[in-house]
């Protein structure tokens, strides 16, 4: 069976970047080899309507640019979403109905390992509803005081630590929820 691998950046008091690019000074080599690397053990993203329009938008944007961000172009994208009508960006599917099932069936499905960025409103679903196998959290020197939280007001998780690294200006967390 697949994994699902949520990916996500945080700030040191446990803020979601919704905007990780003013955060881009942190970044070093090895942390962008080790992005890459996640990046390329992963056959598909799945993503809500908020995240893939940024990506997408990024996609569009750029010529050249980083390599994990050629990664996420060629890779196929579920896009959970009850309010797209297109999702232009290639190798994109809009997915509705049961966001529960369809996770679980794509999981089912042959290939590798599924990515997940950010933690928004179907990162919350996949976690209440038991679906994430893996949380990769990116911990950026930075206090916001605002913002979302990662864990919002009546979630809770048990979470085991697998792995840690770091890279010159970053911790990267690497947890397996714990489902009873």
């Amino acid at each position: 069976m697949r994994k699902l691998i949520e990916y996500c950046l945080v700030s040191a008091d446990g803020i979601v970047l919704d905007d990780p690019f003013p955060f881009k000074d942190y970044l070093d080599d090895n942390y962008l080899r080790d992005r890459v690397g996640l990046f390329e053990s992963c056959d598909a993203m799945l993503c809500g309507r908020t995240t893939f329009e940024r990506f997408a938008r990024m996609s569009a944007a750029r010529q050249g640019g980083p390599r994990y961000l050629a990664r996420l172009d060629a890779m196929k994208k579920y896009v959970f979403s009850s309010k797209l009508d297109t999702a232009a960006w290639n190798n994109s599917t809009i997915v509705r109905g049961d966001v529960a099932a369809e996770v679980a069936r794509l999981k089912h499905e042959d290939g590798g390992d599924l990515l997940l960025l950010g933690h928004g409103l179907l990162g919350q679903t996949l976690l209440k509803e038991r679906l994430l196998d893996v949380i990769d959290l990116t911990i950026h020197p930075v206090v916001l005081g605002y913002g979302k939280s990662f864990f919002r007001e009546g979630q809770a998780a048990t979470l085991k630590l697998a792995a840690t690294r770091s890279f010159s200006k970053l911790v990267k967390l690497t947890y397996e929820p714990q489902y009873p």
